[in-house]
């Protein structure tokens, strides 16, 4: 059985360029788990399945299961119930699946190898029988050059309730994928293909460098027979665990006692500074040691070496404010909205941070809005920000907003990037649970912002955001 490490030397090992192919299975190979599932689930809790389409999709899965036919007529019956359905409406849905399930269901050491190809400048395609409204966001997402799917018909923007093309399930996947090697004059004999299914065997043995990844049991012994490599992923950790769940429990306690002792040390020396300090640095550190989070920083130097500054970071997990409490350590507060001021549930952490509210609604204040943030900063804390504005579901960093970039030019304070990596594989952005993991963090070097100007912001902000990518290997 191969490791990870041993998949990445094989790659770094083959010959360089587009004309070798790094041909993925989705369903049970890029994710943990099958989209048609997922997205069947999700129509059924919306009610948008009715019981003729729940009768027939059973008995054709019934006897897929039971007669071992083919996915063609599920796939048949599926797409038949969407008829009349919009494909921006299909693309939406897919789009919502996305964030909400599929980007979840990700392997992380599938990030690891498409990334690697792509380094060694392999032509990454995906291959599935999947409708491309199960599978494009995560396509794009990890950089695939290609997408071969299943493609439903569709007529003036509408479904027709038929299929374009064939379903790509077993023959007929290898057969589009031996005509597209043709199309873009691949070597299929240095080609890379990986699949957990042993429906996929003929696309397997279509290639030269054929892996059985995270294989079912007949896949195992068919790769075992041919000599195939095999090899098994680690899932992603999501949900809830025994030990996740008591270490997150016990994180949270350690949490809430640092806060208790940050307001009592607040009340005794008469400095609200000192109490947020206190449970910035020591709370942060001790919750992330409870959790079980190995924290790696490299260019810590840089979290000192320009403050004040404005901290802009990558927010992915709930485990962000920790990280950065950790690694920033003292005189460091946030901004928020001034509808949060009143918010019972905020109002006591507000108030122990020190948070600069602003009023984010009216636009055409500018400067004045941002004035309480600069008050901070001119005072000599140092304000944090994730310029994506909300939680990522993937490692790729969203669009930018200038709000941070506005207020250190307004402040005449340099920009730091915090670079996170890791902590929405140790806590998802929707999840309550931490798992235990290694989180690695780069600060970089302070920014000035003395000579940005309003006509260069744009390219200045979207310069720090391929900062990011280039520094979370993404580009």
């Amino acid at each position: 059985m191969s490791s990870t490490d041993d998949l990445l030397r094989a790659i770094d090992d083959a010959p360089r360029g587009s004309g070798v192919l790094a041909i993925f299975d989705f369903d049970g190979t890029v994710i943990d788990g099958y989209s048609a599932e997922v997205a069947y689930r999700d129509r059924l809790r919306r009610a948008d399945i009715g019981l003729d389409e729940l009768i027939r999709t059973g008995s054709a899965a019934l006897e897929m299961a039971l007669r071992e036919r083919d996915v063609h007529r599920l796939m048949n019956v599926g797409i038949a119930h969407l008829a009349g359905r919009t494909e921006d409406d299909m693309r939406a849905w897919g789009t919502r699946l996305f964030r909400e399930r599929f980007a979840a269901m990700i392997y992380p050491d599938v990030r690891r190898l498409v990334a690697a190809h792509r380094r060694a400048g392999h032509h990454v395609v995906m291959a599935t029988s999947a409708t491309p409204y199960q599978a494009r966001d995560v396509a794009v997402d990890l950089g695939f050059d290609a997408l071969a799917c299943t493609v439903p018909e569709v007529r003036d923007g509408v479904l027709t309730g038929k299929l374009e093309t064939p379903a790509l399930w077993g023959p007929a996947k290898a057969d589009a994928v031996a005509a597209y090697a043709r199309e873009v004059g691949a070597d299929l004999g240095q080609a890379f293909a990986y699949s957990n299914g042993a429906e996929d065997e003929p696309l397997l043995a279509l290639v030269g460098r054929p892996v059985a990844l995270n294989p079912d049991g007949a896949l195992a012994r068919t790769a075992h027979r041919r000599g195939w490599t095999k090899a098994h992923l680690a899932a992603p950790q999501r949900g809830f665990g025994i030990v996740s769940t008591a270490r997150t429990a016990g994180a949270v306690g350690a949490l809430l006692g640092a806060v208790g002792l940050g307001v009592t040390t607040a009340a005794l020396t008469r400095s609200r500074r000192t109490g947020a300090n206190l449970v910035a640095a020591f709370g942060s550190e001790l919750a992330l040691t409870v959790a079980g989070i190995d924290l790696r920083v490299t260019g810590a130097a840089n979290a000192w070496s320009a403050r004040p500054a404005v901290f802009v970071f990558n927010h992915q997990s709930s485990l962000d404010l920790a990280v950065l409490g950790a690694v920033l350590g003292r005189d460091v507060t946030a901004v928020a909205k001034q509808e949060a001021a009143h918010d019972p549930r905020f109002m006591p952490v507000g108030a122990l941070l020190d948070v600069a509210y602003i009023d984010r609604a009216d636009r055409g204040r500018g400067r004045d809005a941002l004035a309480p943030a600069v008050d901070k900063l001119q005072s000599g804390v140092s304000i944090v920000i994730a310029p994506e504005g909300t939680r990522s579901p993937t490692p790729w960093p969203g669009r930018f907003k200038k709000g941070a970039f506005h207020l250190a030019m307004q402040a005449g304070v340099p920009v730091v990037p915090v670079v996170i990596d890791g902590a929405g594989e140790r806590m998802w952005r929707n999840s309550l649970i931490a798992h235990p993991g290694r989180v690695d963090v780069t600060v970089l070097e302070p920014i000035p912002t003395d000579d940005w100007t309003l006509d260069d912001l744009d390219e200045r902000v979207e310069g720090v955001r391929e900062l990011f990518v280039r520094t979370l290997g993404l580009d």
